[in-house]
């Protein structure tokens, strides 16, 4: 049985400051255990302490629930780009009293975005409940897929506790890429023409049968890494037998998608769902590939903007109409009623100048998240809070005009074998050298000299906001240059696109 020693912990009553709270107390906690501190505890944990004896006990037990939905305390569960996104644009909610993250990371920590929660065993549901049910959280917001695929959704809604984030069985539109293929067969789902696998001859039977250029899908939760575009026969047949025969991703490659290959423009349409109405967000698009030019193997994303001037209202509406709704009503009907995040990752088939859906994530993008939240002007708490409890039909989001640009800062050697433990220097300067600057932290640490670095493949996303998407471009990589980081690297030209088209535009109109 899994021990929850957090529901005994001091200080987590939520109504601290959270700058003083993140500031003080997070940065030990890549290193110490909040179960074994000894008698000596250092000078910022014994400030906590101080701070805590003067909360009053009836702070403490403060309800679960709000039904006004103001003044909640908010846990959200990751410790990615994404997640620091997230908490980063709760915090500042009018209706949000606090907001604690789990695991967190160091970047959280120090800008004060939340209070970090390192040892909180978010793979079991109950330690998860414990700590919500203890400190009165009043929302729970899910960021990873792997969560919500493994049920922690359905745990703490049986709870009582308000979550953000699709059931286990809604979660499948993107743990298994076999359920939404059949989905969208069976609810006229604009999608690549495909067949699922189990046996590696008959998959390459079917490719001879079809050719090449092909696509070969891990059916299961890859990482980002699941998705192989085959360009020769060879490729193909490779990619068949890493994921059927090798294992390379284990139980997520025993079901293989094999489906036609869609040349054109890809870009991200996220939608908030309460389950029966959907409401668009501003469109982004990202950069799969790792290297300049969409060039090399796919990843789980170099680098985003937002807004996309490839997704027109128009084709905002047909999306709507004929993919999010759809899908949406589709759910339903199933008995799997979708609430949280809808991802489609889309394509504009060059053959028909229409949009098919590539794939389906239940949850916000990463990094598109990084640029999503700082333009969203609407508040995000009650935003969340509306589509949990199926109100979105009262929602109406407003965006600044402003465009935003993230380039992610990774470990050399990604996507493959990659370098832990290197030391990231200069951030804080970074940030605040350039205007309209925010570094989102994914895969970092502290060493034991408090020193930040990389523990993960992604390890920082960079966002800068501008006028348009040159001048947010051109800060973005501004500060990635104030950046210490010999052993990581980044892609040179994300938004190249969006460059070219405002700059065709306007030569367009000085002609």
């Amino acid at each position: 049985m899994a021990t929850c020693a957090f529901s005994r912990l001091p200080g987590f009553s939520g109504k601290f400051p959270r700058s003083q709270l993140a500031r003080t107390f997070c940065p030990y906690s890549q290193s110490l255990s909040f179960s074994s501190y000894g008698r000596k505890f250092p000078e910022s944990i014994c400030r906590l302490l101080r701070v805590r004896a003067e909360v009053p006990a009836s702070s403490i037990n403060s309800s679960t629930n709000n039904s006004s939905g103001e003044n909640i305390k908010i846990l959200v569960i990751g410790g990615g780009g994404r997640e620091h996104a997230i908490c980063y644009g709760l915090q500042s909610s009018s209706t949000c009293s606090a907001v604690f993250c789990a695991p967190g990371n160091p970047g959280i920590a120090a800008a004060g975005d939340a209070t970090c929660i390192p040892d909180l065993d978010i793979n079991t549901s109950s330690c998860v409940v414990s700590f919500c049910q203890e400190h009165g959280i009043g929302l729970v917001v899910v960021g990873p897929e792997a969560p919500l695929v493994a049920g922690l959704v359905d745990d703490l809604q049986a709870a009582g506790i308000v979550t953000f984030g699709p059931s286990s069985k809604a979660a499948a539109l993107e743990g298994s890429k076999d359920f939404m293929k059949k989905l969208c067969t069976k609810y006229n789902i604009p999608t690549a023409e495909y067949r699922s696998f189990t046996d590696a001859d008959d998959a390459k039977s079917y490719i001879r049968e079809i050719g090449t250029p092909v696509v070969v899908k891990a059916d299961g939760l890859a990482a980002g890494k699941g998705v192989i575009i085959a360009m020769t026969l060879d490729d193909a047949f490779d990619a068949v037998d890493s994921m059927l025969v090798d294992r390379a991703f284990g139980a997520a490659g025993g079901l293989i998608i094999v489906e036609e290959f869609l040349d054109g423009e890809e870009v991200s349409f996220f939608a908030l769902v309460d389950g029966e109405y959907a409401v668009p967000l501003a469109s982004a698009q990202d950069h799969k590939r790792v290297g300049d030019g969409d060039t090399g193997p796919n990843t789980g994303g170099m680098g985003a903007y937002s807004p996309a001037p490839l997704l027109t209202s128009e084709l905002e509406d047909l999306v709507m109409n004929t993919i999010i709704l759809p899908t949406v009503k589709g759910m339903e009907k199933e008995g799997c009623k979708f609430v949280g995040v809808l991802y489609a990752g889309l394509i504009l088939d060059k053959r028909t100048q229409m949009p098919k859906l590539l794939e389906y994530n239940v949850r916000f993008g990463d990094p598109e998240c990084q640029v999503l939240i700082p333009r969203l002007q609407s508040d995000l708490a009650s935003t969340l809070l509306a589509a949990c409890k199926g109100e979105l039909r009262k929602v109406s989001l407003s965006w600044s005009n402003e465009a935003a640009l993230v380039v992610v800062l990774a470990s050399e050697g990604y996507p493959g074998k990659y370098k832990k433990g290197t030391t990231i220097g200069n951030l804080e300067k970074a940030e605040a050298a350039v205007p309209g600057t925010k570094i989102f932290h994914a895969g970092t640490g502290l060493d034991s000299h408090g020193n930040v670095i990389a523990t993960g493949g992604r390890v920082l996303g960079v966002t800068a906001l501008g006028r348009n998407i040159v001048e947010a471009q051109k800060r973005a990589y501004q500060a990635v240059d104030q950046i210490h980081w010999p052993d990581g690297f980044c892609r040179r030209d994300i938004g190249w696109r969006a460059v070219s088209h405002l700059q065709e535009h306007e030569k367009a109109v000085l002609e």
